[in-house]
């Protein structure tokens, strides 16, 4: 009898030990998370800028138009054509010669190792470039032809001044970079440059060329920032013969711009996110 009831509160026990041991919150395998993939700066993106401009035309080039008011503007006289390019107090290389530029980028960069990045990049931005230089007065000459002054150009349009600047300017460039980390890009640039300046009351479209470099740093998976110098030389083209720019003195428009811009690339991944498992 006792021999029996041992073994019914062994068997007891036993029961009630599975029966706590199933109530147990049982333990899993810890599930995989593969890592995000490795940031890549290969890929097109578009993004926006803003910045300021300034000249940086050479001493050769501080000059402006003058003509004789007594004999048609930029004929011959005497063998002598009207229309004369002296030294001035104002113009597009002193004064308010400074202005606003912004506008908007779009490129494709590709990274073929793990620091080098190479790329092109197109972009246009407005620009305010020299439009208060109208505001100040230019000094006078004698006339090489007797009995007379030579005035500024910029009186035939109502203006007292050598009114000189830029209303827009685009490029297109290459792009080399080094990545000194794996979100940081210094890089150099050079490239094809055009632009609309305007000089004494004309405007003319002239083409050049670009060069400079800059910083740039993914803040998010697909969204970078930039700071950007670039120096450019509009120094060709236009219409042979217009005033201002491409007539009779080398007079061409040479700028300094630093800018600040963001980037959205297109293919960098952002990792998806991870839904665990209980």
């Amino acid at each position: 009898m006792k021999k029996t009831a041992a073994i019914s509160a062994i068997a007891l026990a036993l029961g009630m030990g599975s029966a706590l041991a199933a109530d147990l919150p049982s333990r899993k395998a810890p599930v995989y998370v593969p890592p995000p993939p490795p940031m890549t700066w290969t890929g097109f993106y578009v993004g926006l800028n803003i910045g300021g401009g300034w000249s940086a035309n050479n001493p050769d080039n501080l000059v402006s138009a003058y003509y004789d008011p007594r004999f048609p503007f930029a004929t011959p006289v005497g063998g002598t054509t009207n229309l004369f390019f002296l030294p001035s107090s104002y113009s597009f290389q002193s004064g308010t010669n400074g202005g606003v530029v912004g506008g908007g980028q779009a490129g494709y960069n590709f990274q073929f190792n793990p620091s080098i990045v190479v790329g092109a990049e197109a972009d246009w931005q407005g620009s305010s470039i020299g439009n208060n230089n109208h505001s100040s007065s230019l000094p006078l000459y004698a006339s090489p032809f007797a009995g007379g002054m030579l005035l500024p150009l910029g009186v035939i349009n109502g203006l007292n001044g050598g009114h000189v600047g830029l209303n827009w300017i685009g490029t297109v460039r290459g792009r080399a970079g080094w990545l000194f980390m794996p979100s940081l890009l210094v890089y150099g640039t050079a490239g094809f440059a055009y632009g609309d300046a305007y000089a004494f009351g004309f405007t003319n479209t002239r083409t050049g060329w670009t060069a400079g470099g800059g910083l740039e740093m993914m803040l998010a998976p697909q969204i970078s920032a930039k700071i950007e110098y670039l120096y450019a030389d509009l120094n060709n083209g236009g219409v042979t013969g217009t005033y201002g720019w491409n007539y009779g003195y080398h007079f061409h428009p040479e700028i300094n711009i630093v800018r600040a811009g963001v980037n959205y690339h297109f293919n960098w991944s952002a990792p998806a996110p991870v839904l665990a498992k209980f």
